[in-house]
């Protein structure tokens, strides 16, 4: 499915992820992408101790899951010219191995770049885990193709 256009997005447009569950691996797979092998994420016995009673996973793991489920819905495949900026992103509530998140998203502003040939969309997002849990939130920039 080829993405939307600039002028295919309208201000109040709500999309809305599939879900992911967060895997053991997947904290494990991060820790060793990113070199966060901080002990709330990746040991079992010590985040027994925390007041969160396990592991948690890495914050900017789940927005990167997040990332990627805003582009499996399909809306800037083939279209965006690049992701711009990520503003007032606020961690809210920790994500767990065994929790599902997805992310619902609204577009909240748009503005014509004719110099770039196409323009800026800003989206605002949260991150909701299967109790209907906002676990992130923020806004998101793009800029993305015109049709002509």
């Amino acid at each position: 499915m080829p993405g939307l256009y600039f002028e295919e997005f309208q201000v109040g447009q709500k999309i809305v992820t599939a879900g992911r569950t967060i895997a053991e691996s997947d904290i494990m797979e991060f820790a060793g992408l990113s070199g966060d092998y901080n002990q709330i994420h990746t040991d079992a016995e010590f985040s027994k101790t925390t007041p969160f009673g396990q592991r948690v996973a890495h914050g900017l793991l789940g927005l990167s899951i997040a990332s990627g489920l805003a582009m499996r819905t399909g809306v800037l495949e083939g279209t965006v010219i690049a992701f711009r900026e990520i503003n007032n992103w606020k961690f809210v509530a920790p994500v767990f191995i065994g929790d599902t998140i997805h992310v619902e998203m609204e577009v909240t502003e748009t503005k014509a770049l004719p110099r770039i040939g196409g323009g800026s969309i800003v989206i605002a997002l949260e991150v909701k885990k299967q109790t209907n849990e906002t676990v992130m939130k923020g806004t998101w920039t793009a800029l993305v193709k015109s049709k002509k």
